[in-house]
């Protein structure tokens, strides 16, 4: 690990390979802290090439507890976080939606890092109890087309990571690690990314690891399609910005998307949204993602097309079944 840290020191770049082997030291706990600090600190001081990223991130994916899932062309919808932004659970509530349209979501999350409400903070909320057993994700994902994986029973190997986390009180790369690593391998993957950087990565590393992937960044931070500005996308084949207006929605403001300060406000909008009552701005935001989520399973069809599967999802009451058939089949 010295010499390892000497070439990090000196500005050199890690292959690939290494940091697959760093990483599987790292995930059975034969770095120190101070070790890994100083390693967690070098990608604090200069990006993290795509070759490092994507060692690091196959390890990590052979280090988790795998789940085998019985049905396929599964996607996940999730964000780096990080953006500081504190916005209601677009992704999560996307999630329900794409289900609510028909199709096999496996979402993969955790407690809230830098928000009010993380995607397991808001499941908790309503009820769902965390569970690595695989006949009981299969049902979920049989009965409410969705199925969700809390990430600390899939990662036993973060727990070597964890205080080092907790005392450098920054970012590492495992923020942006984390929702590239979902357990059971779905296919096809909506990610959302705070910066056109990590967007970039995510996309040079997902694409060339054989996903169908939609990559997408706010231009004002966001790590998620937000309207309130324009936004990139990046697919396997192209990369686009779009504004709001120029796909059909209107350009909204930053505060039409606030959390709350709690995750009871959290759950409160999340139901809204499910029961058509939120607010038009909370509603679009979901309904946009949730449209570029089902064209990444659908390239052929328009984005007009799988914004009406996604409306239809909300207003036929299916996305609200997905959450009554998920906690009926715990």
């Amino acid at each position: 690990m010295k010499d390892i840290l000497e070439k990090l020191f000196n500005g050199e770049l890690l292959p690939s390979e290494t940091t697959y082997d760093i990483m599987k030291e790292i995930g059975t706990g034969n770095l120190t802290n101070e070790e890994l600090a100083s390693l967690l600190t070098v990608y604090r001081m200069r990006p993290i090439s795509s070759g490092e990223f994507a060692g690091f991130r196959e390890a990590l994916y052979d280090l988790s507890k795998k789940v085998n899932l019985e049905f396929e062309n599964r996607i996940d919808i999730v964000g780096s976080g990080g953006d500081g932004k504190n916005s209601f659970n677009i992704s999560t509530l996307s999630c329900f939606v794409v289900a609510g349209a028909g199709y096999k979501v496996s979402k993969h999350g955790n407690y809230a890092a830098s928000s009010i409400s993380g995607s397991s903070n808001l499941l908790q909320s309503l009820g769902y109890v965390f569970t690595d057993s695989e006949d009981t994700l299969n049902r979920q994902l049989d009965k409410a087309n969705l199925c969700f994986l809390h990430a600390p029973l899939f990662h036993p190997a973060m727990k070597f990571v964890a205080p080092v986390r907790k005392a450098m009180k920054v970012k590492t790369f495992f923020n942006i690690i984390g929702p590239t690593v979902n357990p059971s391998k779905p296919q096809a993957y909506l990610l959302g990314a705070y910066s056109e950087e990590v967007a970039d990565l995510y996309s040079d590393v997902m694409g060339q690891a054989g996903y169908d992937i939609t990559v997408v960044h706010n231009i004002d931070g966001y790590d998620e399609i937000s309207l309130t500005d324009r936004f990139i996308r990046i697919t396997n084949s192209s990369k686009d910005i779009f504004s709001p207006e120029e796909i059909g929605f209107d350009l909204l403001k930053q505060e039409e998307l606030y959390c709350g300060d709690s995750v009871d406000d959290a759950k409160q909008i999340f139901l809204n949204v499910l029961d058509r009552s939120s607010t038009k701005a909370q509603r679009d935001v979901v309904i946009v993602n949730s449209a570029f989520a089902i064209q990444t399973l659908n390239p052929e069809k328009s984005l007009d097309e799988c914004r009406l599967e996604a409306e239809e999802s909300i207003d036929r009451g299916n996305a609200r079944s997905i959450l009554k058939n998920l906690l009926n089949n715990q």
